[in-house]
């Protein structure tokens, strides 16, 4: 039976980072190397979990996989450039430490220190994700951009994890070219399985089967078949929902993959010091993602918060050198390097994107010499016309609103949403809508005068995005009445707070509407509504 502690141990510590403000992974690995330390040695069960977590987390990339938006500039130019810069002047850098004679380093193999500098130059995927999610910015072309580096970054990794497997595949590996000939059965099946737990059971099962056992029948890294097979579903309609019933499972089988770096034994003093030295390397990191970002026309602002986003190391570090060590390439004190790296890299993470956008108010002034001149096509200046209702997010609520609103204002409505495709959808459907990001403060330094605008909606789906909107139209003395949404009585409060004079909750207002159609449907709705209790 296993033992209860090796699930409340690693809960503990990650409860404990959590209140201190850092990723709960941080608190896994540190549970990995505590529980060596308390004489939990042997944990063979773990292994097998942690590969399964490792092929889920490939399996959910492909799912997410929008081969158009890898081919934008910003995206697969950034990605290869930075991982491509990296490569060489942490390569060199590791050349020198070695040469400086630091134990560790100067021991290392020309091979052996360009896998490490690989595996420096990934930044992390589920750190990103988290942070994204938080804030409500995945969809923001700094989000979009950020993600789509990481995902090109994932790919190299596989490209990597396939290539070190260090066997030439079987010639009937040629026959996996015929999996896309197969996708529409895939797709008949992801439409019957429904929608609870026949469709986890049907992730697993594509991940596992025609993903990583099928490859690795034929020569090839299951890790690439489970990459493969989210792809070849990532275009189905239903994608999106399999990947979130898939999340938690990935997320707690990714747990005994941390647990297991601990498994490789406790640092010693000169591995603590190798991971202090290489955190030396960060800053250049960060620098060299905003430099970039820059020359690929993003604003200022939007390559800011991408490289906050980026600016630490990553999973896939690990995963690399655990290629790497299993291939006999690395020593496995590396790992241990690189997990208190990774480790090191997430603490000073954490609280910078936290607090991403008042680091970015504060040192805008003295960065803005790298503003570019000529903008990407989505930070070109917003022209807002002559509205008189303004309706920030228009997802369902703001265009529900946006309808309504029409009888009584006619075309004198603007919907401002932040997703292109939204955009085009709405255009498309004959409303007045333009792209823009509320959350960016340069967005309101853009704006024309607002002072013919009577209402302002804010409609986003997050709280975060609706109160840091409601603080901006403070900042710049808007006259005009503001309504919100908001799903918690503490959020109404922060709103009201904020000048916000009408706070509608979702589900109340939800229920509401039922009703309402309800009575319309009986004909009863007169009678209902002027009836005395």
């Amino acid at each position: 039976m296993m033992d209860p502690m090796l699930l409340v141990f690693p809960l503990l510590l990650a409860v404990l980072v959590t209140v201190v403000g850092f990723p709960p992974l941080i608190g896994y690995l540190l549970a990995g190397f505590a529980l060596y330390g308390a004489g939990i040695e042997a944990l063979p069960f773990l292994e097998p979990i942690a590969d399964l977590g490792v092929l889920l987390l490939l399996f959910a990339i492909g799912l997410k996989l929008d081969l158009r938006s890898l081919a934008k500039a910003e995206v697969w130019g950034g990605a290869t450039l930075h991982l491509t810069i990296t490569l060489v002047v942490a390569g060199l850098a590791i050349k020198g430490l070695g040469l400086l004679g630091l134990s560790l380093f100067s021991a290392l193999s020309l091979e052996q220190t360009l896998i490490l500098a690989f595996a420096l130059g990934f930044s992390s995927t589920v750190f990103a994700i988290k942070v994204l999610e938080e804030r409500g910015d995945a969809q923001t072309l700094y989000g979009r951009t950020a993600i789509g580096i990481l995902i090109m970054q994932d790919l190299f990794a596989v490209v990597y994890l396939t290539a070190s497997k260090g066997e030439m595949p079987s010639v009937w590996a040629f026959g996996l070219l015929a999996l896309p000939l197969l996708r529409p059965l895939f797709y008949r099946l992801l439409d019957r399985v429904g929608h609870g737990e026949m469709l986890v059971l049907f992730g697993l099962a594509m991940a596992l089967a025609p993903g990583a056992a099928l490859f690795e029948l034929v020569g090839l890294k299951p890790d690439l078949g489970a990459l493969v097979m989210g792809l070849l579903l990532a275009g189905h309609a239903k994608a999106s929902e399999l990947s979130k019933s898939l999340f938690l499972f990935k997320e707690l089988f990714l747990i005994a993959f941390f647990l297991t770096i601990g498994q490789q034994g406790l640092p010693t003093g000169s591995e603590v010091i190798a991971a202090l030295v290489l955190m030396l390397l960060l800053p250049f990191k960060g620098a060299l993602f905003l430099s970039l970002l820059t020359r690929f026309k993003l604003r200022l602002r939007s390559a800011f918060m991408a490289t906050l986003t980026l600016g630490n190391f990553s999973e896939f570090g690990l995963i690399v050198l655990t290629a790497a060590i299993a291939a006999g390439s690395m020593d496995p004190s590396w790992l241990r390097v690189m997990a208190l790296t990774v480790t090191f890299s997430f603490i000073i993470a954490a609280p910078l994107s936290t607090h991403g956008q008042a680091i970015y108010l504060k040192w805008r002034d003295k960065l803005k010499k790298m503003e570019p001149q000529d903008l990407h096509s989505e930070e070109q200046p917003i022209q807002l016309g002559d509205p008189r209702v303004v309706i920030v997010g228009m997802g369902r609520i703001g265009s529900g609103a946006y309808d309504d609103l029409r009888q009584h204002y006619g075309d004198r409505i603007l919907g401002i949403d932040h997703k292109q495709e939204m955009v085009d959808r709405h255009l498309s459907e004959g409303r007045n809508v333009v792209m823009g990001d509320a959350t960016d403060t340069d967005f309101w330094d853009k704006l024309e005068s607002t002072s013919q605008i009577e209402l302002a909606i804010l409609a986003m789906p997050y709280h975060h995005g609706n109160e840091f909107t409601a603080e901006q139209l403070q900042l710049i003395d808007f006259k005009g009445q503001i309504a919100a949404v908001s799903r918690w009585p503490e959020e109404a409060e922060a709103l009201h707070r904020l000048g916000v004079e009408r706070v509608y909750n979702i589900y109340q207002a939800a229920g509401a509407g039922v009703a309402e159609q309800v009575l319309d449907l009986t004909g009863n709705r007169t009678d209902k509504l002027n009836a005395t209790p």
